[in-house]
């Protein structure tokens, strides 16, 4: 029995689903609202005490964090491997993994505030913004979410969390000038961790971040070419929040441009 509780839009959801789709593992989901505060429910917190989602419960043993899970579905269903079969590659896989963990998905989460999950927050009286932000257990995410909700893209912030995506794909394209995966010849775990901020960075208006390298824009096809990317990532976006990333999405590609060039 695998349980995942998960959201629609998460791209840590997004990771573990897209895994369960490669693997055609059947299971059940426990959807949560975050804007609403389900992950700070406390129920939700016994199963993750950081308030947020993924959480796998897999024959009744509770599993977080996105990267662990990932790799703990891998190990369990060994078949098809979405490691690398060399010490090497393996590696390889787990520097880009954990690069997310140490950075780029705090930086995700700046960016998608400061463009357009703002406006839900913004919705909200200050009374309820002031408490959902109360919630959160974590003091520097608290900080980061109240300037991104109060100074959107002008938020000091917003800035350095582009500059890290427009790093990074550099990395990228380097390394796949040379090979079709990012930790080697065969598509990884590496590969599935990314593919959910990849078509952020699109909804965001940030594509040109991709675009613009050929090697990542290739990749980018193969990546999204796969069943599992339909089953795990697509299918989930429903039409509100496409129509929210699409309102506002004229001004970040303003914005990118003037800090990019």
């Amino acid at each position: 029995m695998i349980e995942l509780y998960h959201n629609d839009v998460s791209v840590c959801a997004a990771k573990v689903r897209t895994v369960l789709a490669e693997k055609k593992l059947e299971w059940s989901g426990h959807e949560l609202n975050l804007r609403a505060g389900d992950a700070q429910r406390p129920d939700y917190l016994r199963l993750n005490p950081n308030g947020v989602v993924p959480t796998l419960i897999h024959d009744g043993r509770v599993i977080i964090e996105s990267t662990v899970i990932c790799e703990y579905l891998d190990d369990a269903y060994p078949e098809p491997a979405l490691k690398p079969r060399d010490s090497y590659s393996r590696a390889r896989m787990r520097l880009w993994t954990k690069q997310l963990d140490e950075g780029l998905h705090a930086a995700t989460g700046t960016l998608s505030t400061c463009i357009a999950f703002r406006h839900q927050h913004l919705k909200k009286s200050p009374e309820e913004i002031t408490r959902y932000l109360d919630s959160l257990p974590q003091p520097e995410r608290r900080e980061r979410l109240q300037k991104a909700i109060e100074l959107g893209m002008d938020s000091p912030t917003f800035e350095p969390a582009l500059r890290r995506f427009d790093a990074i794909f550099d990395e990228f394209d380097r390394t796949l000038a040379s090979s079709q995966w990012l930790a080697g010849d065969s598509y990884s775990l590496a590969d599935i961790a990314y593919m959910p901020y990849l078509i952020r960075l699109e909804h965001l208006g940030l594509g040109i971040l991709i675009t613009k390298r050929a090697h990542v824009a290739a990749w980018k096809e193969r990546v999204f070419a796969r069943p599992s990317f339909k089953t795990g990532v697509l299918q989930w976006f429903y039409p509100g929040i496409l129509s929210l990333f699409e309102s506002q999405r004229a001004s970040a590609i303003e914005k990118a441009a003037q800090i990019l060039g």
